[in-house]
Parts: C-alpha cells; structure tokens; sequence
C-alpha cells in the first residue's frame, strides 16, 4: 500500500476511533470493555439483589398472619411490594438515564407540593391515622406517605443550592436563609405528625450534604448542637416520644407496654443464633412482632436466617456506601457530587436508625428498612433515589444552573458532555492558533 495511503488510512481509524471514544464517555461507559463504570454495576447489583431479598422476606413475614386472619392465601403483602417495586424500578430507570439533568427544573415545585401534601395530613378527613400517628393520604391500596417525598424534595433542593453558592456554608446567617429555615420548618412539620425518624433522615442527609459543600467543622458542630438540644426538648415534652426514650433505655421494664415490640424483636433476633431457624420458619412473626413485614422485617430476618443472613444484608448496603462515595468522588460537577451524596445518605441514614431501632441501640423511630420493608411510598422514592444515584455513577456531567444577575452576566444552563467537549475544542484550537502565530512570529 503506498505510504499516502496508508497514512490516510489511519487518519481514519483515528477520528472513528476518537468519536467511539466521544460516544462512550458520553454515555458512561468504558471505553475499552463497552460497559458501565464499577460503581454503577455495584450499585445497579446490590439494589437488585436487596429487592429480590425483600420480596421473598416480606412474603415470609406477613403470609403466616394474613392466612390465619382469614385475608386471603397470605400473598397480599407480597403482590403489593411487586406493583410498587415495578413503579420505582421504571422510575429508577428513566432517572438513571437523564435524571440529574432534568430534576432541577421540578426541585422547586416538587418541594412546594410535598410541603402542601404534609400540611394535609393533619386536615380532617383527608390525613389517615395509623396506630395513633396521621402521615398518609388516601384510601386502601393507595395511600400515600408525603413525608417521603418530602425527604427526597429537600436533599435535592439543598444540593442545588449550595451547587449554586458553595461560599454559604462559611456564614451561618447566610447559610440559614434560606435553607436551614426551609429544612427545620420541613422537620417541624414532620415531628408534628409524629414522625422523628423521618425528621432524623432530613437532619443526616443535609448535615452529610453540607458536610460535603466544605462547610467549617465549628459551623457544623454549632449546627448539630442545636438540633441534639431541640430534639432532647421535643423528647421530654412529648408524652409520645417520652414513651419511647424510657422504653429504649429498659425494654424489658415495659415489656407489656411500650417496650412490647422492642422485646419480641429482642426474643426473635435471639432465636436466630448464627445460621437461623431456617426460612419460613420464624415463630415471632405469628401474632407475637407487631409490623413484622415493614419495621421490624430485620428481626424476622436474623430468626429465620441467622446473623449470615444479617451480615449478608449489611454487606449489600455497604456496597452501596463504597459505591455512591466513590462515584460523587468522580463526578464531574458540584452539583453532581452533592446529589450522589445526598442520595447516598438518604439511603444509608434511613437503612443505620431501622438497624439501631431493631437491634436496641436507638428508640424505635418507625422508618422501614430501604428496598427490604414493605412500605409503598418508601419503596418508590428509595428507587427514584437510587436511579439519580446511577445517572452520577454513569458519568454523566450536569452544572447548576445559575441565574443572572443584575450586573448582566450571562445564565448558565445545565452543561453536559456535549458541551464540555466542545468547548475543550475551541480552546485547544486557540492554544493551536497561539503556537502557529509564535513560530512564525
């Protein structure tokens, strides 16, 4: 072949070969194995791995005590974690695809609805009580928890904000106005519900958020604080959560009462031993754990399988520690970053107080155990979650958008690969143009 030709050959082979490698950043993938980065196969096996595992315990722990009160073969429970875990997985993954792109133009309004849906949990004959605490909407099949929507709407809303203006987190009237404002009047009304457990989340998530943003140490110890000091008030002045700290410190002192499920998770967890009794074969979940399918499903779980199965469960949402760090280590963007840390935590801080709650390391806050417990509203928005988590994990770039200002500088809208590509082009052709224009000077 003559050299001309074969120089153009592989000129060719050069650009093709540069646009596949364009192609795959800008989807996310590898660019020599074609597939998606480390940390989005972790994250996409482990979630799949805790739904088929919380499929096959929540039938496990309700099939016994629905069949015996007459409601049916006792797959009730087990239907209705399938339809809803259909739902979140379609909305995991049209979120995995161009989630973080597109959820900042509806953060806004999505947190004006779940504030306006939280405050109608206490109208009358809209809010539905359960076991003495109004935090669902809607009849039968179809309530609805807002507070968990709310939770999802808040870290997605800080996480924007401080992307938007990371130098906040330095001044603590900066910082309040308007977003510890926002967020404590969010746990103010949560509390009120009573739900402390989903205001704990709230408070994790955005402490891990601006933990995250480069607040000081001093600022953040100031802040955590204050919310131990209002949370020990709300504790001794509530007769609710003043029930529940005593029943934490002596369960067995109040085993009639309060400290009645404590102790029969205390019992089933016991039972277990290290390999458990086998599955299907718990006797605590028969009339003796209350909610044995949606809080305490851990202790039905370390019965039947033993502390294996408890470390198998814990290893699985370790994996989704390691594997959301690491892909908001390597995003691209602030705003990239936060998300897959607010997200991160949301999953991992509700997952840490449902573990410290069954084992008797912390009062019972009533939160479910993400992607295990049953739980509708739960199970959705922690796979919503889990799908902006892998749309960071896949490499794609999102900025903040930035408003102008009166000055006339110029907004600057949501930026992906496309974009940065070709502004890498133009500089690179400007720093070609410098060098030419320096030799033949």
């Amino acid at each position: 072949m003559p050299p001309a030709a074969r120089g153009a050959k592989a000129k060719a082979q050069g650009r093709s070969g540069a646009r596949r490698s364009r192609e795959t950043r800008a989807f996310g993938a590898n660019p020599r194995f074609g597939q998606q980065p480390l940390e989005h196969r972790i994250l996409l096996t482990a979630t799949l791995c805790l739904l088929a595992f919380g499929a096959v315990m929540v039938y496990s722990a309700s099939s016994a005590s629905t069949v015996l009160q007459g409601e049916g073969n006792g797959s009730a429970y087990l239907v209705k974690f399938v339809i809803f875990g259909g739902v979140g997985l379609a909305l995991m993954h049209y979120l995995a695809r161009n989630g973080v792109a597109k959820v900042q133009g509806v953060v806004a309004p999505l947190l004006a609805v779940s504030f306006v849906l939280v405050l109608a949990v206490h109208i009358p004959h809209v809010g539905v009580s359960v076991n003495g605490a109004r935090r669902w909407i809607g009849p039968g099949i179809f309530q609805f928890e807002p507070s968990e929507l709310l939770k999802l709407a808040l870290a997605l809303y800080a996480a924007t904000l401080l992307a938007r203006r990371p130098q906040r987190v330095h001044d603590l009237r900066e910082l309040s106005r308007p977003l510890l404002l926002v967020v404590g009047g969010a746990c103010l009304l949560v509390v009120t519900q009573p739900d402390l457990g989903t205001a704990l989340v709230i408070a994790f998530t955005t402490s891990a958020l601006l933990l995250a943003a480069g607040i000081p140490l001093r600022n953040l110890a100031i802040l955590a604080g204050c919310t131990l000091g209002v949370v020990a008030l709300y504790a001794l002045a509530r007769p609710y959560a003043r029930a529940r700290l005593t029943s934490f410190l002596d369960p067995w002192a109040h085993s009639s009462g309060s400290g009645f499920q404590a102790v029969q998770g205390q019992i089933a967890i016991g039972s277990g031993g290290l390999l458990g009794v086998g599955p299907g074969q718990s006797v605590q979940k028969i009339f003796y754990l209350p909610e044995a399918q949606t809080d305490f499903i851990l202790a039905v779980i370390a019965e039947e399988l033993g502390v294996v199965g408890v470390y198998a469960l814990f290893f699985l949402y370790a994996l989704i520690g390691y594997a959301g760090l690491r892909a908001a280590k390597r995003a691209r963007s602030l705003y990239s970053a936060l998300i897959a840390v607010g997200m991160t935590t949301l999953i991992l801080s509700q997952a840490l107080l449902n573990v410290f709650a069954v084992l008797g390391l912390a009062p019972l806050t009533g939160v479910p155990l993400p992607f295990i417990s049953y739980g509708s509203t739960s199970l959705v928005v922690m796979l919503a979650a889990m799908g902006l988590l892998l749309n960071v994990a896949s490499g794609t770039s999102a900025h903040v958008r930035v408003v102008g200002d009166a000055s006339g500088r110029k907004s600057a809208g949501l930026a992906g690969e496309r974009k940065t590509a070709q502004s890498g082009d133009r500089i690179g052709g400007d720093r070609r143009a410098r060098r030419a224009g320096a030799r033949s000077g």
